[in-house]
């Protein structure tokens, strides 16, 4: 019995692993290039998952076909976001940004709870409880799915910041914000546009995350703590860090939630403060999406 929940756990932490990847990715590129702690970054992949489950509820679209949906229109909001609002405290103290994402993610949470109330909700289509096995172990199709959504997401993401004009403005403006400048970039319009990739992409992972669980107004919350973790474990500014750190955060969340279910967050917290005292520039370091 031992050894078939010791399997099922390593299945179901590289399952996790990839919709952690979509979470903390989103979340490193605007941290990377903008300097900003975003914790609003939760708040958009609670809306992200909340319209998700409206198009299923009220119009009956497939929560996978919703993707693209969620994505763009929190795009579209993430970048109205940050060119109205955190554009005009973009070289204030790191600070003033910090507190006013927490004020937006505050406002965010607030207004989902009044118009969608508290309660716990869930995205069931017929095949939600379907899966296959593995010998004893299960594999669920829709963690499956999700799993392997993230991984394109992310390869695309890779793709768009290295062989595209505007991908490589953005690297370039992480890189040396002058140098970017005299090149012809157009920082504010940059900005934004970093900011409503890392928002989208937090839609893109809430989609993901409300077919496997339910959501609430406050969900948000846990991930941006993971995103956080993750962004440490594996570097800041790495794609291939993220991902490492999504891994590593995985089998600790789901073998502490095994072994230790009440010192889950404590254990991954731990393992936190070890990697800043021991190695603060995280797995791969900070090297701006390459």
């Amino acid at each position: 019995m031992e050894s078939l929940q010791f399997t099922q756990g390593i299945v179901n932490a590289i399952l996790l692993s990839g919709t952690l990847a979509l979470v903390a990715i989103g979340f490193s590129i605007v941290w990377g290039i903008l300097n900003i702690i975003n914790l609003a970054h939760g708040a958009f992949l609670m809306v992200g998952a909340y319209i998700t489950y409206w198009l299923f509820t009220l119009y009956g679209i497939d929560p996978f076909l919703s993707l693209p949906i969620s994505m763009a229109i929190m795009f579209v909001v993430g970048y109205l976001v940050q060119r109205y609002l955190i554009n005009m405290v973009i070289r204030a103290p790191l600070l003033v940004t910090f507190l006013l994402t927490f004020a937006l993610e505050i406002v965010i949470i607030n207004l989902a709870t009044f118009f969608w109330k508290g309660d716990l909700r869930s995205v069931t289509p017929d095949y939600a409880g379907l899966g296959f096995s593995l010998g004893n172990v299960q594999v669920p199709y829709v963690r499956l799915a999700a799993f392997f959504i993230s991984l394109i997401l992310t390869g695309l993401l890779h793709v768009f910041m290295t062989y595209t004009k505007t991908g490589n403005a953005i690297r370039a403006t992480g890189m040396d914000i002058d140098a970017a400048r005299l090149q012809g970039v157009r920082i504010p319009q940059t900005y934004a546009l970093t900011y409503a990739l890392g928002t989208a992409l937090a839609a893109g992972a809430g989609t993901l995350i409300s077919i496997s669980f339910p959501i609430d107004p406050t969900m948000g919350g846990a991930y941006t703590l993971r995103a956080f973790v993750i962004c440490v474990l594996g570097g800041l500014g790495s794609i291939p860090g993220v991902m490492m750190g999504s891994v590593v955060f995985a089998f600790i969340e789901v073998f502490s939630g095994i072994w230790f279910p009440s010192l889950k967050d404590a254990i991954a917290l731990l393992v936190l403060v070890l990697v800043l005292i021991v190695r603060p520039s995280g797995i791969a370091g900070k090297a701006f999406y390459h």
